[in-house]
């Protein structure tokens, strides 16, 4: 599966690790067929380190803090699979604290910073292409929508 991240800056393409975090990516897919991420924006941007979205509170519009929201259930992380490494252009699941992910996720700008996740983070996808889109985005940029592509 794969699947293209449309941004105010343009775009990225993504590849799934299905084998790896099944259960992340279908509920990643999921989300995005829905049409939650649409008009969210990229909350958390952190030079060197990586840009995080999917918090329905980022959308204009809403009462909530950006960077507090989720969909209203939390997923368990996976974290034994062989694509568990936080490389350049990985998104992995954001959380606060073990098996409390849902809909935030980030997009690593490099290994130099990230290391640290490996095993604590669900990688569920990489970019693999317009990694120069990744480091354009700056706070407030907008995902548009997330397409999938079967």
């Amino acid at each position: 599966m794969k699947g293209i991240i449309y941004t105010n800056k343009g775009e990225m393409k993504i590849e799934f690790f299905g084998q790896d975090a099944p259960k992340t990516v279908q509920n990643f897919i999921a989300l995005a067929q829905s049409g939650f991420y649409d008009g969210l924006t990229w909350h958390r941007v952190i030079p060197d380190f990586v840009i995080q979205g999917g918090c329905p509170n980022s959308r204009e519009g809403s009462m909530g803090m950006p960077g507090t929201g989720g969909p209203g259930y939390k997923i368990d992380c996976e974290l034994t699979g062989d694509n568990q490494f936080h490389d350049r252009g990985v998104l992995s699941m954001a959380h606060a604290g073990r098996n409390t992910g849902g809909s935030q996720f980030f997009v690593c700008h490099s290994r130099r910073n990230t290391a640290h996740l490996d095993r604590n983070h669900t990688c569920f996808a990489k970019v693999v292409e317009g990694l120069d889109v990744l480091d354009e985005i700056r706070q407030g940029d907008s995902i548009d929508k997330i397409e999938i592509i079967n």
